[in-house]
């Protein structure tokens, strides 16, 4: 890349840095999806800048883990912080801020949900967060997979979710491998209605209590 190219990136970044960086990740921590927060940006914005910048925030914040939850000790989490120089303009910097997470690997025991013995998986799922907090909850997600790799089509189960999940899930850039989402509210729906209608397999993850549990598909 030639110093003039180099350059230009900078500028362009740090043109959308101080145009909608900022407010992009703020809409997302509110929970609006990727088409919301293009909606309510100001600052023309292509989507796929939106999509992009959201999912990299998540995996700042945590709400998104690439690797398997417990398999590492303390993770690093990043905030952004506005400063002026002395004619008042702003930058943005980022900066790391500690996650507190537990200093060793889990040591996972694991087991098979069961409805019979654990009832139903709505109120299962709420039951475990609360005793580990939606910070120490994850599931597995495996949305970017190619279908031929999945005992269903993944656009296929799209199809039980409302168009508020739908459009959540579809919203992001999912890649070709399983990653894991913070069991927050909107994922637990999500997941209870893939689950319900035979749509999901995977695991759940419960750091706090050091709980693995392999979720199959329900007949």
């Amino acid at each position: 890349m030639s110093e003039q190219d180099y350059f230009k990136n900078a500028l362009s970044d740090f043109t959308f840095e101080a145009a909608c960086g900022g407010a992009i990740r703020h809409l997302a921590d509110l929970g609006y999806t990727v088409s919301q927060i293009k909606e309510q940006l100001a600052f023309p914005t292509a989507l796929e800048k939106v999509r992009k910048t959201v999912w990299e925030h998540m995996l700042d914040t945590g709400a998104l883990c690439l690797e398997e939850p417990g398999k590492q000790g303390t993770s690093e989490k990043f905030d952004y912080i506005r400063e002026y120089d002395q004619y008042g303009k702003a930058s943005f910097r980022r900066v790391a801020v500690s996650a507190g997470g537990p200093g060793e690997p889990v040591i996972w025991r694991e087991r098979d949900f069961s409805p019979e013995r654990d009832g139903t998986f709505t109120d299962f799922l709420a039951a475990k967060c609360r005793e580990n907090s939606p910070d120490n909850a994850y599931v597995s997600c495996a949305f970017g997979l190619n279908a031929e790799r999945e005992s269903a089509s993944p656009k296929a189960s799209f199809q039980v979710l409302d168009k508020r999940q739908q459009d959540y899930i579809q919203g992001l850039p999912w890649p070709e491998k399983i990653v894991y989402h913070r069991l927050d509210s909107r994922m637990r729906e999500i997941i209870v209605k893939l689950y319900e209608n035979a749509c999901y397999r995977g695991t759940c993850y419960f750091l706090k209590t050091g709980e693995k549990l392999h979720i199959r598909n329900k007949t």
